[in-house]
C-alpha cells in the first residue's frame, strides 16, 4: 500500500500496518524518511502529484492508499484522493481527532493570513508556532511593524534559518529546535520572550497543541488558533484500529 505519513502517530500507523503488508511510506523530509527506515520500512522522499503517486500505486501494484498526512497538509490528501480514483485502489483517511478549547482568550480563525491580521491589530510580542512552511505570509505582514516583535518557531534546517534570512526575521527572534514541547518548556519559551500572543494550529493532542494552549492560558497569553482545513474525507477514521478494520475488510475480500 501506498501510505501518506505525515506526524508522529502516522508513523506508528505506518509500524502496525507494515507487519502485515507491503508499505512504501511518503515523507516531505530526510529526517522523517530515517525514522521510518529504522522501522524497516521503504520511504519515498518527496511532494508528489496525484498521477504520480498513481502511478507509484501501478507500478508497485498496490491495493490502497492510506492518507495519514498532517491535518494541515490539505493538496496531499486531495492528491491522495484523486490518486486513488486515477488508480482504481481505495482510499482511506487516518487523522488525530480535534481538540475542543473554549477560553475567552482564544480567537479562532480559519486562515494563516487572518491569524496574521490578527496579530497586527494586537501588537506585542508574537511567538508563531506554525512552522516554516507558511512563515512569509507572516513576514510580510509582521516584521519591521512598530509595536511587534514577531518570534518564530521552527525546525533547526539550514533552509529554514536561510528563509528566515531572505524574509527579515532576526536571529534573536528564531527559535530553532525540534519538539515534542513539554508544557513546562513551552511555558518557560514564552516567559523567555515576554510573549502576548501566541499563533498555532489546530493540529490534535498528538501534535502537542493542548500543551502550547494550555501553557500560554495558564500564563494570560492570547491564543490566535488556526482551525483545520475543511476537506470531504472518504473512509475516515480516528484510530489506528478503525484504519485497520477498514483495510482488512477491504484486502482480504479480494
Amino acid at each position: 500500500m501506498l501510505f501518506l505519513a505525515g506526524t508522529s502517530d502516522a508513523r506508528a500507523l505506518a509500524v502496525r500496518l507494515a507487519a502485515h503488508y507491503d508499505v512504501l511510506a511518503t515523507v516531505v523530509t530526510d529526517s522523517a524518511a530515517k525514522s521510518l527506515t529504522d522501522e524497516g520500512i521503504s520511504t519515498f522522499v518527496g511532494r508528489l502529484t496525484a498521477e504520480e503517486m498513481a502511478a507509484k500505486v501501478k507500478e508497485r501494484g498496490d491495493d490502497m492508499i492510506v492518507d495519514a498526512s498532517h491535518p494541515f497538509a490539505e493538496e496531499a490528501s486531495k492528491n491522495a484522493q484523486e490518486a486513488a480514483k486515477l488508480a482504481g485502489v481505495p482510499y482511506c483517511r487516518y487523522e488525530r481527532t480535534s481538540e475542543n478549547f473554549t477560553n475567552p482568550l482564544i480567537t479562532a480563525v480559519e486562515t494563516y493570513e487572518q491569524a496574521a491580521d490578527v496579530a497586527l491589530a494586537r501588537k506585542g510580542n508574537v511567538m508563531l508556532l506554525t512552522g516554516s512552511k507558511t512563515l512569509q505570509i507572516f513576514a510580510e505582514k509582521l516584521v519591521g511593524v512598530d509595536g511587534i516583535r514577531m518570534i518564530a518557531r521552527m525546525l533547526p534546517r539550514l533552509d529554514n534559518m536561510e528563509k528566515c534570512a531572505a524574509l527579515g526575521v532576526e536571529q534573536k527572534n528564531i527559535i530553532a529546535m525540534q519538539g515534542p514541547f513539554s508544557r513546562e518548556l513551552n511555558e518557560a519559551l514564552y516567559k523567555q520572550f515576554d510573549t502576548t500572543l501566541m499563533i498555532t494550529k489546530e493540529s490534535g493532542k498528538a501534535g502537542s497543541v493542548d500543551e502550547k494552549i494550555t501553557a500560554a492560558l495558564d500564563l494570560g497569553i492570547e491564543v490566535v488558533l488556526i482551525t483545520r482545513p475543511k476537506i470531504q474525507y472518504d473512509n475516515a477514521f480516528d484510530t489506528f484500529e478503525a484504519v485497520e478494520q477498514f483495510i482488512g475488510g477491504i484486502l482480504h475480500d479480494k
